[in-house]
């Protein structure tokens, strides 16, 4: 392309997402916008500190919404009043690409930035839980096998577990993380019966709702988006069990110690190796139709790259390094910014 041509196309998608961003806003923004996950927030805004410094530009606004409230901010149109960037601790799901495309954002970069997991916690004086995904499924499920949830105590699901109150702190239904809390572990759990894994076969809704369902009767506590406050609810209380992102454990490691899952210790290599199963990729989500336009974008989106390594600062902060076939691949992407092909996604 022509540098007039250049010239043209940068002009033409800055009147159009000018035109997207309707209400009266402004042109354009000076800085980047990022929402979504509560996992991904504290490498996102490591990452945004980093460019800012780098290259000059207003440092990004990161916002912890969550997951799932941040892929509706995403989703919701282009232009300056609406976010560049959503942080996810899963993948975007199909529905939610549904709502992107109906909505005008049609073109989406999707980057794998690093690994996480599910770590079960609890204080460094607690009892040393050791769970299984059963175990947790039979203690915090709405309907158990369909029926209602009548266990109190963590023996009440498993004998040899300590007579002592069920009382889990964890995040809300719009984050990534208790997303992925059912999808690793309470539908494992499940399925442990082999007429939920038949169900699932005959009636995909009814399945999802006793599998995934979580009760509301005190036993699990939703605690918002704010994992630092599960940190802090659990050091309070040896009883208790906290569930969030294993970088929240390995940062407040002095207080706080790991819940065995199947036997094995929620711990850098095994979330690397995914023994653990709780382990889980985390992606950042790009509005193509941003990147000529919102100043920052392009080298914001560059320095994730060069953080992600095994000698970047991201590892310092509690992030599990990708293998690095998989670093190499979301480079490429970052470098070309290959749009995300939607067939791919659930």
């Amino acid at each position: 392309m022509t540098k007039l041509g250049t010239a043209a196309f940068t002009v033409i998608s800055t009147l159009a997402l000018s035109a997207c961003g309707g209400g009266g806003g402004s042109a354009s923004r000076d800085y980047v916008q990022v929402v979504g996950s509560s996992t991904v927030y504290p490498f996102s805004a490591a990452v945004a500190e980093q460019t800012a410094k780098n290259s000059g530009i207003k440092s990004p606004h990161i916002e912890s919404t969550g997951t799932g409230a941040g892929m509706k901010l995403f989703c919701a149109g282009t232009g300056p009043k609406h976010p560049d960037i959503e942080n996810a601790s899963r993948r975007m799901k199909a529905s939610e690409y549904a709502d992107c495309a109906k909505n005008g954002v049609k073109d989406i970069v999707e980057i794998q930035v690093g690994l996480d997991g599910i770590a079960f916690a609890e204080a460094s004086g607690g009892p040393g839980m050791a769970l299984s995904p059963t175990d947790v499924y039979k203690a915090l499920a709405a309907n158990p096998f369909g029926k209602a949830n009548t266990a109190k105590n963590w023996s009440d699901v498993n004998s040899s577990l300590p007579a002592i109150p069920i009382l889990v702190y964890g995040p809300p239904s719009t984050s990534g993380t208790r997303d992925a809390l059912a999808e690793l572990i309470l539908t494992k759990g499940c399925e442990s019966d082999p007429a939920m894994k038949e169900l699932k076969e005959k009636d995909k809704d009814a399945h999802k709702k006793i599998c995934t369902g979580v009760r509301e009767d005190g036993a699990y506590v939703d605690s918002g988006e704010n994992d630092n406050l599960i940190v802090q609810k659990i050091s309070e209380n040896p009883k208790a069990i906290g569930i969030f992102g294993f970088s929240f454990l390995e940062e407040n490691g002095d207080k706080l110690k790991g819940v065995t899952m199947n036997g094995v210790m929620p711990t850098y290599a095994s979330i690397s190796d995914f023994s653990y199963p709780g382990a889980r990729p985390l992606y950042i989500y790009v509005k193509s139709a941003h990147l000529n336009v919102i100043k920052g974008l392009k080298e914001y989106v560059a320095e994730w790259a060069k953080a992600w390594g095994p000698e970047g600062y991201l590892k310092t902060k509690g992030m599990v390094i990708a293998p690095e076939d998989v670093r190499a691949k979301s480079a490429d992407i970052a470098t070309k910014m290959t749009l995300l092909d939607p067939a791919q996604l659930k």
